[in-house]
């Protein structure tokens, strides 16, 4: 599709429109259980070539018992590094899952899908929109309602930053005005992962060099403000997810260990559990069940996940050190299902996604392995 010129109204437009649903959302302190998927029973579960000669989106649908099933390989018509990016949510899904977002890092741009219901007589995924993250190596995106930011990692010579968007009805990407924001540092900090609270009103940003985590107040415009810079618990924080009522838990990964924070509408962040040790090594990755009760990391060094109860307002307790084995270099991580029982893995370095079943007490059982991906295999969304 055609990006509009000339049109220079319609982010403002957007926007303003936007106003009523994100001051809405602010309201929000608990989310429900994921429901069914409104584009069939089933779901999908997407990864990323990360390809220098062209980025690819690998998809599959999720089957009768949780098999994976190819769905088809999708160009982003866009470029990756070839390299691992050393991040979270570089591939996510908005809009109720009716568009998959995904980095180009190579080219310094954010794709656009529209997915499709199985049996709808289209393709699992059309590409609807390429735009320019607006910085230098989009490495995370984070979407609330209709807002999308892209972090943007920079390098030794252009700056890191964070910088919004609007995600219009159809698809196409549109640069908010007035929001592109620092990180805590010109220099290099190794962002790992930006994202949303709950209500969208709060903006998260992790830095693996400087040990700091940046929080954005988010406006009713969807604009993040000016950063406030928080020394993380422990050492090199990196992957994150809030619980429902959302509390903040942050993989750390050169302590091995997750801690939680709560996180104040203006940003401050508060310790719950400090450094809760997990006994693996390179927490890097975290996921949290629909309900809110069980975490689990990718301890990217070790080859396992490790799983934490989640107490009320974030406090953390080790349920498994070693819940399960993995293959090498477990990454990216997912929950998805009708109701959140399966769990996806991406596996980095044997070059593969594996899929757990999650029984009623948090415990896991491998169900399937698909191999023979790309060695450069970035990335993970499902629903």
């Amino acid at each position: 599709m055609k990006r509009p010129s000339a049109l220079w109204w319609i982010p403002v437009a957007a926007a303003l429109l936007l106003l009523v649903p994100l001051a809405a959302s602010a309201q929000t302190t608990t989310s429900p259980p994921i429901s069914a998927s409104p584009l069939g029973a089933g779901g999908s579960v997407f990864v990323m070539s990360n390809a220098v000669a062209g980025n690819v989106v690998i998809a599959y649908h999720i089957g009768p018992g949780g098999a994976l099933v190819p769905a088809g390989h999708f160009a982003t018509r866009g470029t990756g590094t070839g390299a691992s990016l050393a991040d979270a949510n570089s591939v996510v899904l908005a809009k109720d899952h009716r568009f998959l977002l995904v980095v180009n890092a190579g080219s310094n741009t954010v794709t656009v899908f529209r997915v499709h219901a199985p049996g709808s007589g289209s393709p699992l995924l059309t590409f609807v929109d390429r735009a320019s993250s607006r910085g230098v190596s989009p490495v995370s995106l984070a979407v609330h309602g209709s807002v999308v930011y892209v972090l943007n990692a920079g390098n030794a010579t252009v700056a890191g930053n964070v910088a919004g968007f609007l995600l219009a009805d159809h698809g196409l990407l549109l640069a908010l005005p007035h929001s592109v924001e620092p990180l805590s540092t010109r220099a290099p900090t190794g962002p790992a992962q930006v994202g949303f609270n709950p209500a969208g009103t709060v903006l998260v940003v992790t830095e693996k060099n400087t040990n700091e985590i940046d929080t954005y107040a988010v406006n009713g415009w969807g604009i993040a403000q000016s950063p406030t810079f928080t020394t993380s618990n422990g050492t090199t924080p990196y992957g994150f997810a809030f619980d429902p009522n959302g509390a903040l838990l942050v993989s750390d990964a050169a302590s091995d260990a997750l801690s939680s924070y709560t996180v104040a509408s203006s940003g401050a962040l508060t310790l719950v559990s400090g450094s809760v040790a997990d006994g693996q090594t390179a927490p890097c990755w975290v996921a949290v069940t629909p309900n809110g009760t069980i975490a689990y990391t990718s301890d990217a060094h070790s080859n396992n996940l490790s799983s934490y109860a989640v107490g009320p307002g974030g406090a953390l307790t080790l349920i498994a050190s070693s819940a399960a084995t993995t293959g090498a270099a477990d990454t990216d991580l997912a929950i998805a299902g009708s109701h959140g029982q399966y769990l996806f893995v991406t596996d980095a370095g044997a070059a593969e996604v594996q899929e757990f079943h999650i029984g009623s007490a948090g415990g896991l059982t491998l169900l399937e392995t698909v191999s023979a991906l790309p060695s450069t295999v970035e990335g993970m969304a499902a629903f």
